[in-house]
């Protein structure tokens, strides 16, 4: 298949090469334009935006008519440089194999496609241009995360995908179980008997790996996480999805205001790195997405956050004179309105929220002296509101021990986690990035379902 042999196209579009000659090219046909004396073929092979035109200069001396749209094929053939095109690079082939045939039903024609559409055939859209796009911008910013983490000493660590615990205390967790659901076994109560499963007891896939990175983070410092979480919310929103990968960094020794500096380097690393490192897809997404969204990054990079209390942002928000659809009163959860008023009008810049009332908070973040609220914080960002979510955490085993209590929570379930506050227990903080909604906002894409390849929502798990 001379796999090692090939070239790249985008190796070959950016005249990263040093042979013209016998040059061999793996892809699939993207268009096919066939006349008497001469013929184009368009290939792309995945590793960028743009196809390769293939100069066909015999026709009928190739097997033109088997190949179609959406075919893979072997070309081998000599370069060369062409001027007053947009493309300064053309390939004439001097063989042509046919790999793998596409009848002349391939759905993705040269011809612009509905995201809708597109989604029902999840398995082809990653070959157009917005999804190839998509795709490649992923895996460069998981990149991002890692090197952000990695020159910064943290530990990655790989927390559970099975858990018996629920971090966020939601109870909105997959059920993972061996029994046979026609006939589980019962209790003498009626109930299902966990017991006698695989586990023996429930099981269910994890929303969080926060508990175990705290875990780790006593052992080792600072660590992260970077994976799949799953979420049973019956939420059919464009922001929500049942399985997505989160970010969630641990550091011991850490208090909140130090945590606050390195959400705000993390944020603009990424940003940064995205425009740097990934122009051809932010030139696209700034051009058929979100047209802005370049400046947008900018401003944020170049912007001094600012920090307020929760306090003073239900203050701010009372004295705007705005008439918001959900009224503004001290103690409620703050929505996405007021969360963007926060950041497009009033600061017009990203905000540091912090010391949130204790009620409205999961269990583990530190609680402040006057015992009403807690140490959190939101980072909010301009046109959605929050994008990371964190606290220092409650290290003092009493206090802990005592807010889990008031919460009714299972202690003998948690004692492993009240044990890190019992045995050398030591100040640390966390925060939490979804993965998906940072490609959202950096791309300017506006559907979960459209920047992770095969999403899982609500009566939806198909390819």
């Amino acid at each position: 298949m001379d796999y090692f042999e090939r070239t790249r196209i985008k190796n070959i579009l950016e005249k990263n090469i040093d042979n013209y000659k016998d040059v061999i090219v793996l892809g699939w046909v993207r268009t096919k334009r066939v006349s008497k004396n001469i013929a184009f073929l368009e290939i792309n092979d995945g590793s960028t935006l743009k196809n390769l035109q293939i100069v066909i200069l015999q026709p009928d001396k190739f097997p033109l008519d088997s190949i179609n749209t959406g075919a893979s094929v072997k070309i081998k053939g000599y370069l060369e440089e062409v001027k007053g095109r947009e493309q300064s690079i053309e390939m004439k082939a001097e063989e042509i194999t046919l790999i793998g045939e596409a009848p002349v039903d391939y759905p993705m024609q040269k011809k612009r496609h509905t995201f809708e559409f597109l989604r029902e055939i999840a398995h082809l859209r990653p070959r157009t241009n917005t999804f190839g796009v998509v795709n490649r911008f992923r895996s460069k910013m998981a990149y991002a995360i890692h090197k952000f983490f990695q020159d910064r000493g943290f530990h990655y660590i790989h927390s559970p995908i099975i858990t018996t615990g629920d971090a966020e205390g939601a109870g909105e967790v997959f059920t993972v179980t061996t029994f046979d659901l026609q006939n589980p076994p019962l209790s003498e109560g009626g109930e299902i008997d966990f017991s006698q499963d695989f586990f023996g007891e429930e099981a269910g896939l994890t929303v969080s790996g926060q508990l175990e990175a705290e875990l780790m983070a006593t052992a080792l410092g600072d660590v992260y996480t970077f994976g799949p979480t799953f979420r049973a919310e019956n939420s059919n929103t464009s922001r929500h999805a049942s399985e997505f990968w989160m970010i969630e960094p641990e550091m011991a020794f850490c208090d909140l205001e130090e945590m606050m500096d390195i959400i705000e380097e993390f944020i603009k690393f990424l940003f940064k790195y995205a425009l740097d490192e990934c122009p051809e897809e932010m030139e696209f997404f700034n051009k058929w997405i979100d047209k802005g969204r370049i400046d947008i990054l900018k401003k944020i990079i170049d912007a001094e956050f600012a920090h307020i209390t929760y306090t003073e942002a239900i203050d701010i928000l009372e004295k705007s004179g705005e008439d918001f659809e959900f009224p503004v009163k001290w103690g409620m959860d703050l929505q996405s309105e007021h969360e963007r008023y926060l950041t497009e009008k009033h600061f017009k810049k990203p905000v540091m929220v912090t010391d949130y009332p204790k009620d409205i908070k999961a269990f583990y973040m530190r609680v402040n002296d006057d015992d009403k609220t807690v140490r959190a914080v939101d980072c909010l960002v301009p046109q959605v509101g929050e994008i990371i979510g964190g606290s220092q955490r409650e290290e003092r085993y009493d206090v802990l021990l005592k807010r889990m209590k008031e919460l009714d929570m299972n202690i003998e379930k948690y004692q492993w986690f009240l044990d890190i506050r019992k045995y050398g227990t030591v100040p640390h903080s966390g925060f939490g990035l979804g993965f998906e909604r940072l490609l959202m906002y950096i791309s300017g894409m506006k559907n979960i379902r459209d920047v992770i390849p095969f999403p899982r929502t609500p009566g939806n798990a198909k390819f």
